[in-house]
């Protein structure tokens, strides 16, 4: 799709030729600023009831009478801020991309200037809109006609907005790999299709990739991780990914994601009802490739590493069983005391791996616990870290992208839980503060760099009748990495 910066014209917003026109209003009232004909037919459709200034209310007209646009749709904003842009814009597209729109100008009215957020937050807002997921439903519904998008901006705001189009565009890109890769079922979305993508970016943006099979990952020494793929027929894979945008001095961003393509919990199974969401157990690994797809395109003077342990947790003669202990990469052995608990045993082991890249800072992602949908719910992702820069900017970049975080306590009183009798550590504490101990185990791991943990369990992706992967936190990680660059 076609994004593009356009000119407020001299006449106003009445005589832009485009298909359809959405007018973000902000505020309570008909702005001043918006020129006769649409403010008398937003005066009218207030007066007669059809239009109220609040969040999100939507007022449709066709073939409005003093409007070069075929289609019109005013939306109301509570403020001029962008996360009230991206939210207007999406109701406005609800109203309209079921219609023969092509080409689509949106404006935003108000007492603020459009800056490269509210750019940004329209391409974001505008890609989510339009997706759709095909790739084993060829009676998916027709995509929209909808191949481009102007915004409104005087010319003194141009430079900003150009600016945050493209950064937008980089974003959705890397949000639609990421959900892409996360709604293909699991016995699609494999390690190896994984490590696939992972290649494919590699030789589309320039940067290294290098896939480690099961031999290698025991060469490597890790335990921990070869202890959950061991139960699955289908073969794990490593996947290392270098993007060198600075000089090879600078110490790396590295990002971990947990890519468990399916998790039926091993021997401590979960239950039937709803184990088909289990194929989204790779959200973090999705967000990695996203994020790793967007710097590609937006190339920051910065050095990332990504890092993707992906593998099945699958139930077998094979498999680990509760009470197992297992050596991990840092040496540390580990009492298996559930075996659904896997995607700390996987990410412990990448995390240790990644000392070797002298890293700047560390951050892992992962759908790691349901105690953490409990704690948040679905609009917060958990963020846990001990380190307060670090943790600051992820929240910066979380607030910056639209994409929140909310940051969970560490407290050393909460490590009490992972004692064992038999190993250096059990994998699982008390059901209590479950999303804690679960980042405390984690962080047993991460003594040589300033370390993060996300926990997108509740945010990576919906159920129920709009199930599917949200591409989370992609936008976050994509702010927090161009916040690092020179």
């Amino acid at each position: 799709m076609d994004f593009q910066y356009q000119a407020t014209p001299a006449q106003g917003l009445a005589s832009l030729p485009a298909d359809a026109l959405l007018v973000v209003v902000s505020g309570k009232a008909v702005p001043a600023a918006l020129e006769k004909p649409l403010a008398s037919l937003l005066a009218d459709a207030v007066a007669q009831g059809d239009f109220e200034f609040k969040a999100n209310r939507v007022l449709y007209v066709h073939r409005p009478a003093g409007v070069k646009s075929a289609r019109l749709a005013f939306v109301a904003a509570p403020d001029g801020s962008a996360k009230a842009f991206k939210s207007a814009v999406a109701a406005g597209l609800g109203a309209l991309k079921a219609l023969g729109v092509a080409y689509l100008a949106v404006a935003r009215v108000g007492d603020e200037a459009v800056g490269d957020a509210h750019a940004e937050a329209l391409v974001t807002a505008v890609s989510d809109a339009v997706y759709v997921y095909r790739h084993t439903k060829p009676s998916a519904p027709a995509a929209p006609r909808l191949a481009g998008v102007a915004l409104i901006a005087g010319r003194k705001e141009g430079t900003a907005v150009m600016r945050g189009l493209k950064r937008g565009q980089a974003l959705a890109a890397g949000v639609a790999l990421a959900r892409e890769c996360a709604n293909r079922p699991g016995n699609h979305a494999t390690p190896s299709h994984l490590a696939s993508e992972a290649k494919k970016l590699g030789k589309q943006f320039g940067f290294e990739v290098d896939v480690h099979d099961r031999k290698d990952i025991d060469k490597l020494g890790m335990g921990s991780f070869l202890a959950v793929a061991q139960g699955s027929d289908e073969p794990p894979r490593f996947i290392v990914m270098r993007y060198q945008g600075a000089a090879k001095t600078k110490a790396p961003v590295v990002l971990v994601g947990k890519g468990i393509t399916f998790d039926s919990g091993g021997i401590s199974l979960k239950p039937g009802a709803e184990m088909d969401e289990m194929k989204f157990d790779m959200g973090g690994a999705a967000s990695v490739l996203g994020t790793m797809r967007a710097i590609g395109e937006l190339k920051p003077k910065v050095n990332v590493i990504g890092l993707i342990a992906a593998c099945e947790n699958m139930p077998s003669g094979r498999a680990v069983k509760p009470g197992d202990v297992v050596k991990s990469l840092s040496g540390q052995t580990i009492e298996i005391l559930n075996t659904d608990a896997e995607g700390r045993l996987i990410l412990c082991d990448a995390l240790t791996y990644a000392e070797r890249f002298e890293p700047a800072a560390v951050v892992d992602i992962a759908t790691l616990t349901g105690a953490c949908v409990v704690a948040l719910g679905h609009h917060h992702s958990g963020l846990f870290s001990a380190d307060e820069k670090l943790a600051t900017d992820l929240l910066a970049a979380s607030r910056d992208a639209l994409d929140p975080a909310w940051r969970m306590p560490l407290d050393e009183e909460y490590d009490e839980g992972l004692k064992s009798n038999f190993a250096d550590m059990a994998n699982i504490a008390g059901r209590a503060g479950g999303a804690i101990t679960a980042a405390m185990f984690l962080k047993r791991f991460t003594a040589k760099f300033p370390w993060a943990h996300l926990d997108i369990a509740g945010t990576a992706w919906k159920s129920g009748a709009a199930k599917g992967a949200t591409g989370r936190p992609v936008p976050l990680l994509t702010h927090f990495v161009l916040s690092r660059a020179g």
